[in-house]
């Protein structure tokens, strides 16, 4: 069923590789000149002094969306002086209709309204730049290109200065950026790659100085050339910034609970560095981080066991990310996971030997401190570095008599990544590898004797004992190596690499590794994977292997396989959702990249994968068919298909067989109206079946945003999920000498709506809100147990309890398989009911009083709660959120940047 598929992929990519010839697009060339030593530049949006005289105006920009190739509707110009010190750019952005100039405020990075970007390939690698962008407002974006412009990190803040101006015939702008914000090498001459382009807001049309053909296969791969800057020297970097932060809680009281007294205060500070070790390489040091102004992770529940993936949003560890990306096979499985650092502690304690206990326990583990060690040097070495250490984190229990004790609760760890990359072939192919340790000081589990509770150092650690941190890994080690070569202007590749790892601990440590869903070497009809109760480590491997066709003509494609072994293991600081695959993947889309009568551009794309595990078993088969459009008016539709034939899951019954789902199908519809208009909105619906009904999936979305005037602007992102399943994974239960795997008909209802208000009182002062009201409810009926895991028939897949078998009793489920013979139970689980509901916000104003140095004012606050799953969803809301005291914290976050 795969093969012929693939060969009539190979069939066609041979075809399209005959016949396919790249557009050749000349390069420009614009020539600097440096500024007299006596000269001085106003950057004011002004463009009146006699310095820009030096230079000539370059012109002709060509549009390269919607229209690619043809003259914008709107001419721009630039300029670009130099000092030993500073890089000078002038702008002059023409509008014949300059009431229309959109002036939209917004915090730095807010990228709204008119806009024009200058972006500088300073290392001329053909693959990273760094990004400026002013707005018609004033307001300043600052991005750091990688990977060919297919990643933007706005993470990254230089220190820069700029201002516009509108006029009669349109607006200006003026920027000054350091030349120690760039890097670059010793040369006489610096030869970067240049490219300047504007956005017109109003008609969404993008064009560029340097002409970039859509069907090219890259973006910073095709700019043209700034030359003549002479004897400029690199500038090392040096910047300090120390913070202080100010911290007031309050939640509700609780009677009797020490820790919980109603309020707590905080004083707090640290050190932010940012040290040029050369003008390549960067050295930026934290010490004490605190991101108390960073924004709260969205809710989520995960039915299905495995664990959630959320985005990093501390700025530390924001910047420069993509240095040590290092992603092998799916989109989220990583080798270098950043939220891993500073996670919640992992430990627990008193396993209800104690109930009458209160405790305070560290909500994130403590950075002690990081370094990051990063940069790419002139002749193609990207480098990355970063250590870390965190805190030995302890939780404070105290029981109803006053009595007090310790227990650890995550142990005194360190974390290293090592990242390199080596461009050759000029900058058509790069060579990597990646290098992690996690180290944690167990050492002191293993050297006690927990017999003898009467001993100073057993009562000080005792908390390990009842925190089992044994379960925790010694030390975990990853090594890989990846490849990419790229051939005819960069339209076709082949890319791969390996990934393996190596954990080390007690055995206690290793087995709960092996029995950790993610490995589920438990499971009972598995003969490639087996229960050892005696191993101190782990080794396994991982990687994928991929090529296709990304650029020149109208097709691309791609094939390739991935592969995670059982015993790959991940997780101390990396991702890895599930290990024990091999998977075949292909997918082939048809751009439509000229517009047409109806549409601005369109695509139409198929894609195919297959999954196996490390025994053979054929698990999956997966077919899509999507379109993409975007409509001379500027609206868009997304709407596709999906075909999966067959579904068989080794995870799904957490250690027993694997589990056959019925076939399935999914389609899927989003439209969207004009972005660029002031109120905008988003509608789209998701449904999923199976063929039999044992299991369906409806997603209503509806968002929207509206602008009323430039500096203010709000926007309610809300869905709707409704999840009837037949067969959702309860429990597993002894029965006799074999075990029972219960499920039931679960009905959840899921309703999340995020809610963001943006208030820019000029480019450096703004207000932000975000809140997000979650509730999920999950009503169960109609248990069963597995009979035969993989029958075709969902009748014959499992049995239902019969209302004489099963009854409900003080919120636990007893069931009695044969009531005519047996009195008592056989075995019994709890209710698997649920109402979760939650409320996150965050109100931040934000003043970056001078460039690099900013005051924030934050107000967070807090609701969790479980509700009454008979309840609807809208009780669940009123109960939980509006009848409930919020938890609260109020901050004062204070930084100064030094730059030395």
């Amino acid at each position: 069923m795969k093969l012929p598929f693939l060969i009539v992929l190979l069939s066609m990519s041979l075809l399209v590789y005959g016949q396919n010839k790249s557009v050749t697009v000349p390069k420009k060339i614009y020539t600097t000149q440096p500024v007299t030593t006596n000269s001085t530049l106003k950057i004011n949006g002004i463009i009146d002094e006699n310095s820009w005289n030096l230079v000539p105006w370059s012109e002709k920009f060509i549009e390269r969306n919607p229209d690619e190739g043809t003259p914008p509707s709107q001419q721009s110009r630039f300029k670009i002086l130099y000092d030993q010190t500073y890089l000078y750019v002038a702008f002059e952005c023409f509008d014949t209709s300059p009431e229309k100039i959109e002036k939209r405020l917004s915090r730095r990075d807010g990228f709204a309204g008119d806009r024009i970007s200058i972006i500088f390939d300073s290392y001329h690698d053909k693959r990273t730049a760094f990004s400026f962008t002013i707005t018609a407002a004033g307001v300043k974006g600052d991005e750091f290109v990688s990977q060919n412009g297919d990643n933007w990190d706005e993470s990254w803040n230089p220190i820069w200065y700029a201002a516009s101006k509108i006029g009669a015939n349109g607006w200006t702008a003026e920027a000054k950026i350091p030349l120690s914000q760039l890097k670059f090498g010793k040369s006489k001459e610096q030869i970067w790659g240049l490219q300047v382009t504007r956005l017109l807001f109003r008609e969404d049309e993008r064009s560029v100085w340097q002409r970039i053909p859509l069907e090219a296969a890259g973006f910073v791969s095709e700019f043209g050339e700034l030359h003549g800057l002479i004897d400029i020297k690199p500038q090392k970097q040096l910047e300090i910034q120390p913070f202080s932060v100010v911290q007031y809680d309050t939640y509700p009281e609780e009677p009797g609970n020490p820790f919980r007294d109603g309020d707590d205060f905080k004083l707090n500070g640290g050190l932010d560095a940012k040290i040029g070790i050369t003008n390549d390489l960067t050295l930026d040091l934290t010490v004490n981080p605190d991101f108390g102004q960073v924004e709260a992770d969205p809710a989520a529940i995960a039915l299905d066991g495995f664990q959630i993936f959320f985005e990093e949003q501390r700025p530390f560890f924001v910047e420069n990310k993509n240095i040590f990306d290092y992603q092998f096979a799916d989109r989220e499985d990583n080798v270098f996971y950043s939220r891993r650092i500073g996670r919640n502690p992992q430990g627990s304690f008193g396993d209800g030997i104690v109930t009458s206990e209160f405790s305070q326990v560290p909500l994130n583990t403590t950075i002690l401190g990081a370094a990051k060690f990063s940069g790419k040097t002139k002749n193609g070495w990207s480098i990355g570095f970063l250590e870390s250490v965190t805190a030995q984190e302890i939780a404070q229990i105290e029981d109803e008599d006053g009595n007090q004790r310790e227990a650890i609760v995550e142990p005194l760890t360190n974390y290293i990544v090592t990242r390199v990359q080596k461009d050759f072939n000029k900058r058509n192919s790069f060579i990597g590898g990646i290098f992690t340790a996690t180290n944690r000081n167990l050492s002191d589990i293993n050297n006690i004797d927990f017999t003898d509770e009467n001993t100073d150092e057993t009562r000080e650690l005792i908390g390990l004992r009842e925190n089992n941190l044994n379960f925790l890994r010694k030390a975990a080690y990853t090594g890989g190596l990846d490849i990419r070569h790229t051939w005819k202007d960069r339209n076709y590749f082949i890319e791969g690499n390996f990934v393996s790892s190596h954990v080390i601990g007690s055995p206690e440590a290793i087995f709960d590794t092996q029995e950790s869903l993610t490995h589920n070497f438990g499971r009972i009809d598995a003969s490639h994977v087996q229960l050892d109760s005696t191993r101190t480590s782990l080794t396994g491997t991982g990687g994928k292997l991929r090529s296709g066709k990304s650029g020149g003509g109208n097709w691309r494609y791609e094939g390739g396989i991935d592969w995670r072994s059982p015993e790959l293991e991940l997780n101390d600081v990396g991702f890895l959702r599930r290990a024990d695959e091999f998977k075949q993947f292909a997918e082939v889309n048809y751009l439509f990249l000229k517009p047409k009568k109806f549409y601005r551009q369109m695509a139409i794309g198929f894609e195919q994968f297959t999954a196996f595990d490390f025994e053979g078993n054929y698990n999956r088969i997966q077919y899509q068919l999507e379109t993409e459009i975007n409509f001379k008016n500027n609206w868009q539709l997304f709407a596709g298909v999906v075909h999966k034939p067959r579904i068989f899951n080794p995870f799904f019954l957490r250690g027993g067989p694997r589990f056959r789902f019925s076939d399935e199908n999914i389609g899927f519809l989003f439209f969207n109206s004009n972005p660029q208009k002031k109120f905008q909105f988003t509608m789209g619906h998701v449904y999923a079946a199976a063929v039999d009904n044992s299991f369906s999936f409806k997603r209503f979305v509806f968002n929207f945003g509206y602008q009323p005037f430039n500096a203010f602007n709000f926007s309610v992102d809300t869905s709707y999920n409704i999840s009837p399943n037949k067969t959702q994974y309860v429990t597993d239960v002894d029965f006799g000498e074999s075990k029972r795997y219960i499920t039931g008909n679960i009905l959840q209802k899921t309703l999340s709506t995020s809610i963001r208000l943006n208030y820019s009182i000029n480019p450096n002062l703004s207000i932000q809100y975000y809140g997000q009201p979650f509730v999920s409810n999950g009503k169960y009926t109609d248990f069963n147990y597995v009979d035969n895991p993989v029958a075709k028939e969902l009748s014959d897949r499992v049995q239902l309890y019969n209302t004489n078998q099963i009854q409900l009793v003080d919120d636990e489920y007893q069931v009695t398989e044969n009531p005519n013979q047996r009195m008592t139970p056989d075995y019994t689980f709890d209710n698997p009911d649920f109402a979760f509901v939650q409320f996150r916000s965050n109100l931040v104003l934000r003043w970056e009083y001078i460039p690099g140095s900013e005051i924030f004012l934050v107000w967070s606050q807090g609701i969790n709660g479980d509700g009454d799953a008979d309840n609807r969803l809208f009780d669940n809301i009123d109960n939980q959120i509006f009848n409930q005291q919020p938890e609260n914290t109020f901050l004062i976050k204070a930084t100064y940047r030094f730059v030395l």
